[in-house]
């Protein structure tokens, strides 16, 4: 007899990581919905459901969710740099929503719940390189703060309520349906200012190092976290390997075969100088890793953009 696959709601379906995803899981035979206010790329989410609401409308979101197996929370309102800006409106659409969220869950008894939370400012100024799970998490900005905070009132729902759920610590995704409108994304934004010849700004002298990971390999970690039977919780997703500014700059000069226009900024507090993270607890219970090399990974992107973003 063939299992019943789960049904699954991408809560931030329209954007960058929750687009990938959905094409995923439709390719795979589920039954998917996407909730979020807007998609920039609806063509792209055929043979998905569309549900447009606001993340902080509770009615709307239980409505969405009612009779779907296992949620992804992508859902996310702010950037570091806007979250500091504004940290109790980041509270406000972010920890509150998210508690909302978890109510819902409850009352619906959702089967599980996998939350995307961030492996490049959990642990801040991190001691231990590459960083693993249990290191010290001391996020210094508000974005940071808040994941963290997500986390634990996932953790407190599990032991209240008994709400299975997966976090995953995301490094620095990058691949195609990545804008630049949101000012998120640093390939992203490097990509498509130098294809229409504008000058790129980079805060600080381009040594800080990031760990860069290909939207592709991130689908297929949340894909292996919705079906994983283990007891384990949290998980960095990541490449494992630490590339700085500088270095990506000189990859997607070599790839365009062209000059890039850099205007150099002061440095940023936000910043922590290098943020790479160990996935070692990835690849030994969820039978995860990472597929895409950088080059290829940026050789695919480039190719998207070039396309008309298609």
């Amino acid at each position: 007899m063939i299992e019943k696959k789960p049904s699954c709601i991408v809560l931030g379906g329209g954007g960058f990581i929750g687009t990938n995803l959905c094409r995923r899981l439709v390719n795979d035979g589920h039954r998917v919905r996407a909730f979020g206010r807007n998609s920039p790329f609806p063509e792209a989410l055929e043979g998905v459901e569309w549900f447009q609401g606001d993340f902080g409308d509770a009615a709307a979101l239980a409505a969405a969710i009612e009779t779907f197996d296992v949620i992804y929370h992508l859902v996310n309102g702010a950037t570091p740099q806007s979250a500091n800006l504004d940290m109790a409106g980041d509270v406000q659409r972010n920890i509150v929503a998210s508690l909302g969220l978890l109510e819902i869950c409850r009352k619906l008894g959702v089967s599980r719940v996998v939350f995307i939370s961030s492996g490049g400012t959990i642990y801040g100024c991190a001691q231990q390189m590459p960083t693993p799970e249990t290191a010290p998490t001391d996020p210094v900005t508000a974005y940071g703060i808040n994941k963290l905070a997500i986390e634990k009132y996932l953790a407190l729902y599990q032991h209240l309520h008994q709400i299975d759920y997966r976090i995953l610590r995301v490094t620095n995704p990058f691949g195609p349906f990545q804008t630049s409108i949101k000012n998120q994304g640093v390939i992203a934004s490097m990509v498509a200012r130098a294809l229409r010849d504008e000058a790129i700004e980079i805060w600080g002298d381009g040594s800080v190092v990031r760990d860069f990971i290909f939207v592709d390999d991130v689908v297929d970690a949340l894909v292996a976290a919705a079906h994983d039977r283990s007891s384990t919780r949290v998980f960095n997703i990541g490449s494992g390997e630490g590339h700085s500014l500088r270095q990506v700059l000189a990859s997607i000069e070599g790839l365009l075969e062209k000059k890039l226009d850099i205007q150099w900024k002061p440095g940023r507090p936000l910043d922590v100088p290098i943020s790479v993270l160990a996935i070692d607890r990835a690849r030994e219970i969820l039978g995860w890793t990472p597929k895409t090399s950088f080059e290829d990974g940026l050789n695919r992107t480039i190719a998207w953009w070039r396309h008309g973003c298609q």
